[in-house]
This record gives C-alpha cells, sequence and structure tokens, in this order.
C-alpha cells in the first residue's frame, strides 16, 4: 500500500508551535480508525515512524505531535526538557486534545484510539480522565504504577532544585534518582540504556538519535510527578468512562512497570472504578520499549488485533 507522510503544526492558546504528524495510504480509502499517538520522554513522534506504517497497511491513519520540550516542538520553542512554567503537565494534556480536535474536523465519522507510551501514557491516563469520551480506546504501553510517598519525595526535591537553579536548568539528581535504578537488573549493561530493549541495534539508534535522550530540567520533573500524582486520585480515576476499553501493555522486565508489579496495580485499579473492558498483556523478558523489542511484531499484531476488536 502506498504511503504519504506530512508534517504541519499548530499554535496552542499559550503561543506555542506544536510540530505534529500525519501518516496515510495514499488510496482514497476510508480508514477504518485513527490511532493516536503520544511518545515518551526524551524521544519524539518520527521514532513510530515503523509502527505507523505497520498500522497504514491496516487500514488506519495515525497522527502524533512532538510534546512541548520534546523534537522539533522543542526546536520550534526552544525549550528542550521543558514544559511550561505553569501547569506544564495540563498544557501537554490541552495539546493532545488539539490534536485530536485537528483529526476530528478531519475525520468526522472515524474512530479514534489513543496509544500512549511511557510519559504519553501518563498523560493518557489523564486525557481520558478528561476527553474520555471522544474516544473508541487507549492503548497504555510501558506505564507505571502510582509511586505514593516516592512521587511526593521527588516533586518535594524538584521544588527545591527550581528554587536553587532555576525551573528550565537541567537536574542530573533528578535524572539520576528516576532512572539511576533501572538499568541494574541489566548488568552487566553494554550501555546506560540497556533497559530499554534487548534489541541492540535499537539501543543503539536511541543514543545516536541528537532528539533523544539528554538530562531534562527540575521544572519537567515536578510537572511530570505533579501529573502522576493527579492522574492516581480516587476521584479523578472516577471520572474516566466505564465504557472506555483499556488495554495495558508492558515488558515483563520494564523498570518503569517495577517488572510488571505497577502495570498490575494499575490494571486492578481501573477494575475496582469499574471499567468495564480492562485488560493487560505482559511479554516475557521483553523491556520498556516494546515497538523496538526482539518480539515487535507479536506486540503490533496484539496491538492491531485488539484495535479491530474495538472500532
Amino acid at each position: 500500500m502506498s504511503q504519504q507522510q506530512s508534517s504541519f503544526t499548530f499554535q496552542t492558546e499559550d503561543g506555542v508551535e506544536i510540530f505534529a504528524k500525519k501518516w496515510a495510504s495514499e488510496n482514497e480509502i476510508r480508514p477504518k480508525a485513527i490511532v493516536q499517538i503520544a511518545h515518551g520522554m526524551a524521544e519524539h513522534i518520527e521514532r513510530y515512524d515503523a509502527f505507523a506504517k505497520e498500522l497504514i497497511s491496516h487500514n488506519f491513519i495515525v497522527y502524533g505531535n512532538d510534546h512541548r520540550g520534546h523534537g522539533e516542538t522543542a526546536k520550534l520553542n526552544n525549550s528542550s526538557g521543558y514544559f511550561a512554567d505553569k501547569q506544564g503537565f495540563k498544557k501537554v494534556v490541552e495539546d493532545m486534545h488539539e490534536l485530536t480536535t485537528i483529526i476530528e474536523k478531519e475525520f468526522p465519522d472515524i474512530p479514534i484510539i489513543l496509544f500512549g507510551h511511557s510519559m504519553g501514557s501518563f498523560l493518557s491516563r489523564r486525557y481520558i480522565q478528561l476527553y474520555g469520551n471522544q474516544l473508541a480506546g487507549v492503548i497504555l504501553c510501558g506505564t507505571g504504577g502510582d509511586p505514593g510517598i516516592m512521587g511526593k519525595i521527588g516533586k518535594w526535591i524538584a521544588s527545591r532544585e527550581i528554587k536553587r537553579k532555576g525551573a528550565q536548568t537541567p537536574s542530573p539528581l533528578l535524572n539520576n534518582l528516576t532512572f539511576g535504578s533501572y538499568n541494574k537488573s541489566f548488568k552487566p549493561a553494554r550501555t546506560e540504556f540497556d533497559w530499554l530493549s534487548r534489541e541492540e541495534r535499537e539501543v543503539d539508534k536511541y543514543i545516536e538519535d541528537p532528539m533523544c535522550g539528554g538530562i531534562f530540567s527540575a521544572g519537567f520533573f515536578y510537572d511530570l510527578l505533579g501529573g502522576i500524582a493527579i492522574i492516581n486520585k480516587p476521584e479523578n480515576l472516577r471520572m474516566i468512562p466505564v465504557n472506555l476499553p483499556i488495554f495495558l501493555i508492558s515488558g515483563a522486565k520494564d523498570p518503569v512497570g517495577n517488572d510488571s508489579k505497577g502495570v498490575l496495580k494499575t490494571y486492578k485499579v481501573y477494575k475496582q472504578v469499574g471499567i468495564i473492558e480492562v485488560s493487560y498483556k505482559l511479554y516475557e523478558d521483553a523491556r520498556h520499549e516494546l515497538l523496538n523489542e526482539t518480539n515487535r511484531e507479536e506486540v503490533q499484531e496484539d496491538i492491531i488485533r485488539w484495535i479491530n476488536v474495538h472500532i
């Protein structure tokens, strides 16, 4: 199937220029669904190119944007590793919703599936609390459980770092507190990013990509940890439409999901608040980036099968 890609930007209410991409078939066939992708921390939407092309071959259209502080959006706004001066997590979720609005204008009657990976899964978990009724389903990839008191301590450290160094200054301390232990299950480690995937070539591509990695700001960590606290509040969990299908997927050895424990915790919480259809799949020995893992074809087949059932 011949394919076309296009890039565009849209402006937010607070004047930020957001970079976005669309992948579609050149054939004028009515798509079965739109998949909107929310990428993870310290990466960008172009890394989902192979996944998007696979989805197109199954008659889906794919959209995604580079979040604030990431990729081309960071370049456009000179804001690498930083969300916003105020309410950054909320603003990134609103940017995602703005992209949904653009999609709905172009394809008013086509179901939309939201796919969120890692940081994008946490953003998606807030999105479904606010705008879940606009979606046919959500896939949460590489997500984690409620960090509880550790999240509160992290946010307190971030606020101290902001006072000491400023919100936009990179924070090696918070970077180390967040990611420092992620590689310890994979010793002897070949690189500091072995936790991403068993596929060495994909890990090397991440390391070599100038728009991946880097040390993020204290302001970013403050926003992210604050956002994770918000999505886990019982009153916010009850805002998710109970009829919204949710699919959690994770590598069984993903440190973000605490080697599956955080994923199962999230699954149980969604069941407890009455979500009618929530399911999960853990992939044995797989690590954080399922779409770049040695079993990526199996993962993609499962995703496509799940979407086809729910549209």
